[in-house]
């Protein structure tokens, strides 16, 4: 598949995903169709067996600038449901792709572009990006998942904050507050990230699943639901040749080959 607004391309060395919101010229402003593309892309990346994801942004200013308010001012109340509920739809595929997933963030990422990474499993920021939930000064709030990711990924105060104030934060200041995970130098991000993707992605697919999956069931439900989970999914993985490869090389003192 070919889209307009965004690439995708899969490395046959790692396996690892990338998809490119390719807007650089609207700061990769997220249009319907941008983000029906992201949803066909994640589909085809997960088809195509992903065994880790980075999102990012095309060219040197921005990640993603956020929704595209040009269409968005003009929105009647149905249409503006309509367009939450495409945003939630990609949030919610990109934090359930069953490989990890990583969001590159070099520049600008406001909004919509914050909420995309708020889905991601990881974070990585350049030193010159910029963060900010800043919906509230176009009289709107977060509406693509920011209310909830962010106050789990932050605490509520912080989070509240952020949104209240509509603040934008460098590099340095969202790793304080652990809305990124880590900083990278400009010149060194591009290869933090390929370093980073090729990591997870050399890790054995069906474990990563299956952590992922727990991980993310700490935020559903009560903690009581989520340790059945992980009992069942940390046992579910007994008799995987992952398993049995990563046990037998611990004991014979070798490189553990996953599939």
């Amino acid at each position: 598949m070919t889209w307009d607004t965004i690439t995708l391309d899969i490395d046959d060395d790692s396996d690892a995903a990338t998809i490119t919101v390719d807007r650089p010229d609207q700061l990769n402003a997220l249009t319907v169709d941008t983000l029906e593309a992201i949803e066909a892309a994640l589909a085809e990346a997960e088809a195509a067996g992903a065994r880790a994801l980075v999102l990012a942004g095309a060219g040197d200013e921005a990640f993603v600038a956020g929704a595209d308010i040009s269409y968005m001012v003009e929105l009647s109340t149905p249409e503006a449901q309509a367009y939450a509920e495409l945003g939630h739809r990609v949030a919610d595929a990109i934090e359930s792709f069953p490989a990890p997933t990583v969001a590159a963030i070099d520049g600008y990422a406001f909004g919509g572009g914050c909420e995309l990474a708020l889905a991601c499993d990881l974070r990585v920021a350049a030193e010159s990006a910029v963060l900010g939930q800043t919906e509230i000064d176009l009289g709107i709030i977060p509406g693509w998942g920011g209310t909830q990711r962010l106050s789990r990924l932050v605490g509520d105060e912080t989070a509240k904050r952020l949104v209240f104030l509509g603040e934008r934060i460098d590099a340095t200041e969202a790793a304080e507050i652990g809305f990124v995970g880590e900083v990278v130098d400009d010149d060194a991000f591009d290869d933090r990230i390929d370093e980073l993707t090729a990591e997870l992605a050399a890790k054995p697919a069906f474990a990563t699943r299956a952590a992922k999956e727990a991980l993310n069931a700490v935020h559903d439900g009560t903690q009581r639901g989520g340790l059945a989970l992980e009992r069942r999914a940390w046992s579910g993985l007994f008799g995987t040749h992952d398993q049995q490869e990563g046990m037998r090389a611990f004991l014979e003192k070798r490189e553990p080959e996953f599939e």
